[in-house]
C-alpha cells in the first residue's frame, strides 16, 4: 500500500472513473471501475444504443465519492483496508468450467454475432457496387439496425428464460 494521498492530483485522479484508486494504491478496485466504464462505452458504441450510456454517470460518482471518502479516512483506517476488485463476479459462478459448460451455446452464439457484425462492418461496402442501389440501400439500413435488433431480442429472451425460472421456481416450493 502506498502513502495515502491528499493533494492536488488525488482530485484530477478522481475527475476519471477507477484513476483516482489507481493514484491512492488500489490498483485493482481502479481497474475494475475503469473496465466497467469503458466497457460500458465500448457496447454502446458497438450497438449504437444509449441505453449502456445510462449507467456512466452512477458509476462515475461511486468512483468520484469513493476517492473523496478514502483521502478522508484517517491513516489507521486507511492502511487497515486491502486492495480489492470493485466487482466480484466470482461469487456467481463457483466453478468456471461449468459456466462454459451450462452456457456453451450461449457463448458461441455471441462470438458468431460479433463475427458477423465484424465481417458485414468490412464488407458491406461490396454490395453498394453490386447491387442497384434500391436493394442495397435497404440490406445496409437493415444492416446497421441489426446490433440493436439482435440486443432487443437477447433482452426480451432473458427476460423470458427469468420468468420462466422464476415460475418454475414457485411450482416447485407449492409442490414440496
Amino acid at each position: 500500500m502506498t502513502k495515502q494521498k491528499k493533494g492536488f492530483w488525488t482530485f484530477v485522479f478522481s475527475l476519471i472513473p477507477g484513476a483516482g484508486e489507481m493514484h491512492m494504491g488500489f490498483m485493482k478496485q481502479g481497474i475494475s471501475i475503469m473496465a466497467v466504464f469503458w466497457g460500458l462505452i465500448g457496447l454502446s458504441s458497438f450497438f449504437e444504443t444509449s441505453a449502456f450510456v445510462l449507467g456512466l454517470p452512477l458509476l462515475w460518482f461511486y468512483s468520484f465519492f469513493n476517492v473523496h471518502n478514502l483521502k478522508s479516512l484517517t491513516e489507521e483506517e486507511f492502511y487497515s483496508l486491502q486492495d480489492d476488485y470493485a466487482f466480484h463476479l466470482e461469487v456467481l459462478v463457483a466453478n468456471k468450467k461449468d459456466l462454459v459448460h451450462k452456457y456453451h451455446n450461449m457463448i458461441a452464439a455471441i462470438l458468431i454475432f460479433i463475427g458477423l457484425t465484424i465481417l458485414w462492418n468490412n464488407s458491406y461496402r461490396l454490395f453498394r457496387i453490386l447491387l442497384p442501389d434500391y436493394f442495397a440501400n435497404i440490406i445496409i439500413r437493415l444492416g446497421d439496425m441489426l446490433p440493436q435488433i439482435v440486443l432487443g431480442i437477447a433482452i426480451i429472451m432473458l427476460g423470458i428464460s427469468m420468468v420462466r425460472g422464476k415460475k418454475k421456481e414457485l411450482e416447485d416450493n407449492e409442490s414440496a
